[in-house]
């Protein structure tokens, strides 16, 4: 197991197997991940498609959750110091356009590059897989889900639909769901849709870890050469039939769509956390967003 300073990420490597295991270790916080994260995240992968002795890459999260994403405690973190030097008034700002373009540019390059990355990616993903876990999720070859797990972009309440990796949406989650998840903000579980075969096996939430090492153990069996042939083709194709100006058109629209004016009512949850702190935020969210399901019609009986 190599460790760093940032003990929030852990990877180990076995190539005796040729698998290469990445763990999201930030259980505190459902294993959501920060800037620092997510960097020393690359670059393990990049390590592992560097190591022509590794054929599959594992990732999941520490006991038992994948990941809920980008850590939302500090939203505008993302784009700039957080430092204790920082005045607070200047970390809550708003960042400028030119800014959110330099970040968000840099962000999607990392998504990017995990779906066209060339060894074998298996998900294992159990608990939540929400936001940027839930696209982490959706881009692996291999993913291996519990029906409990949920799933979704709630962040499109507040930061807007046009959030996160769109052509891969719709490629992999088909147009009706995409448009459902990014429009409501709705969370739901993978069992809900394993009929729609989204991910490559849905299983009891306790068989997650062991499925998802079964299928990257024989994932690793295959020629090495084989794989990054594969995987290379793999791109072109998808390339070629979906995701043609994915990378670009992603950012663009990540960075204008989430730069939102709220209108009077509509519920803003920057300004609430900062009113209110992050928990509660989190709850008057879930508040305003809630809309009762129609009590079912009375069946009709024959007299």
């Amino acid at each position: 197991m190599t460790t760093t300073a940032d003990d929030r990420v852990l990877f180990e490597a076995d190539r005796d197997t040729r698998i290469a295991t990445i763990t999201l270790n930030n259980p505190a916080q459902r294993n959501s991940y920060d800037a620092s994260m997510r960097e020393l995240l690359a670059r393990y992968l990049d390590d592992v498609a560097d190591d022509d002795d590794l054929t599959v890459v594992l990732l999941r999260g520490a006991e038992g959750v994948f990941s809920t994403g980008a850590d939302m405690n500090n939203a505008y973190g993302w784009y700039g110091s957080t430092s204790a030097d920082t005045p607070a008034e200047a970390r809550r700002s708003r960042p400028s356009q030119r800014r959110r373009l330099t970040v968000d540019r840099r962000s999607f390059g990392f998504y990017h590059n995990l779906m066209g990355f060339p060894k074998v990616t298996v998900g294992e993903i159990n608990g939540y897989a929400l936001g940027g876990g839930f696209e982490m999720a959706l881009m692996t070859d291999i993913s291996v889900i519990g029906r409990a797990t949920r799933i979704g972009m709630p962040a499109t309440r507040f930061l807007g639909p046009a959030l996160g990796s769109l052509h891969m949406f719709f490629h992999r989650l088909g147009p009706v769901l995409a448009r459902r998840l990014l429009l409501t903000g709705d969370i739901i579980t993978a069992g809900e849709v394993e009929h729609l075969g989204v991910f490559t096996e849905t299983c009891d939430p306790g068989a997650v870890q062991a499925r998802a090492r079964y299928w990257a153990e024989k994932a690793a069996k295959m020629p090495a050469d084989g794989i990054v042939i594969a995987k290379e083709a793999f791109r072109l194709v998808e390339q070629s039939q979906a995701y043609q100006g994915e990378e670009v058109a992603s950012y663009l629209f990540h960075a204008y769509g989430t730069n939102l004016q709220f209108a009077p009512g509509e519920f803003n949850f920057v300004k609430t956390r900062a009113e209110h702190g992050t928990k509660e935020a989190f709850r008057l969210r879930d508040e305003h967003f809630f809309v009762p399901e129609p009590d079912p019609e009375p069946v009709q009986t024959a007299e």
